[in-house]
């Protein structure tokens, strides 16, 4: 196995903008780039392996093949683990909710989608939507999405680059516009829309609104900050832990030199770069990497470097 670059899907949802394309150098035809699906197994966006012995291959496609690629530490799911995304909010996002793994699995079929933000970019004066001001009932819930008053008892929080919002599932929540994130989640694309501004889709019909299951899976309280940590040196590179859970470990990972990493057999490593350029040398494998680019080293591949000036998102799988 070898570190393998992916190409990513995209997505055309009507409030995003163009900055993946003009910014990040995506290759898509549509008109608006909302969204590139960065790693994923997610049959509603497979990313497909760019180069070496697989390329043209979905990532779904090697993983069934051979899931020892993704670790010891994934043996406890059933399917691939996460899901990582670039979105550009040129327009707010609907005020939404994702279900926990029991709702979804039990009305859905997939996972329910617990999530992080990291804020890559945002227009002075950003906000997003993550909680409510005040616990609330669910009639009042209920009550102030039928007269359109939810706004009233929700939360703004303005943003700044490198924030990070931990969205458990079950806490509302909207990406507001002039922003543009990473976002590492459960692999799940199951969202409970609740309030969309009145907007129609490109059919001029209301998009839909699923408000029963909304009153069903939301936590009616205050959103928790999620602790901010310090950063620190290790093997060459700065690191901040952005986020860790029971699903997906998160760093913010820069260097201006080299960093080593070392892709044991206990989970596969995914690298996003937004910032800079780097190489990727691993064995045999050299691979130059600008910013947008993905890389999914698999589990196993062992010790591998990242030379130049970059900076970038790690995840991995840990127990």
């Amino acid at each position: 196995m070898y570190p393998m670059k992916l190409a990513p899907a995209f997505k055309d949802y009507l409030w995003g903008g163009t900055r993946l394309r003009d910014d990040f150098g995506k290759k898509c035809d549509y008109d608006k780039v909302a969204e590139s699906w960065e790693l994923s197994c997610h049959k509603d966006g497979l990313s497909v392996i760019a180069n070496g012995e697989f390329s043209g291959k979905t990532l779904a496609e090697l993983v069934n093949e051979n899931r020892s690629v993704l670790g010891t530490n994934c043996k406890r799911f059933e399917q691939f683990p996460i899901l990582i995304k670039l979105i550009d909010a040129k327009d707010n996002l609907s005020v939404q909710v994702h279900p926990d793994n029991e709702y979804a699995q039990r009305v859905e079929g997939e996972y329910g989608k617990t999530e992080m933000w990291y804020i890559v970019d945002c227009d002075p004066g950003a906000e997003l939507l993550y909680g409510f001001k005040k616990e609330v009932s669910k009639e009042e819930f209920a009550e102030r999405i039928k007269n359109n008053t939810l706004l009233e008892i929700t939360q703004s929080v303005p943003v700044k680059k490198g924030d990070v919002f931990f969205i458990k599932a079950g806490t509302l929540h909207a990406i507001g516009k002039g922003i543009l994130i990473a976002e590492i989640q459960q692999n799940s694309n199951t969202t409970y829309r609740i309030y969309d501004y009145g907007r129609v889709g490109a059919d001029g019909k209301p998009r839909q609104l699923h408000i029963d299951k909304a009153v069903e899976v939301t936590n009616l309280c205050p959103a928790q900050p999620y602790p901010v940590t310090e950063p620190f040196t290790e093997n060459g590179a700065e690191k901040r832990l952005l986020s860790k859970c029971e699903y997906f470990t998160v760093y913010s990972v820069e260097t201006d030199n080299e960093a080593s990493f070392d892709a044991d057999g206990t989970s596969f490593h995914h690298i996003l770069v937004l910032e800079g350029n780097t190489v990727l040398k691993c064995g045999d494998t050299s691979l130059e990497l600008k910013k947008g680019d993905s890389v999914f080293v698999p589990a196993g591949c062992g010790k591998y470097s990242l030379s130049g000036a970059f900076k970038g998102v790690f995840t991995r799988i840990d127990q």
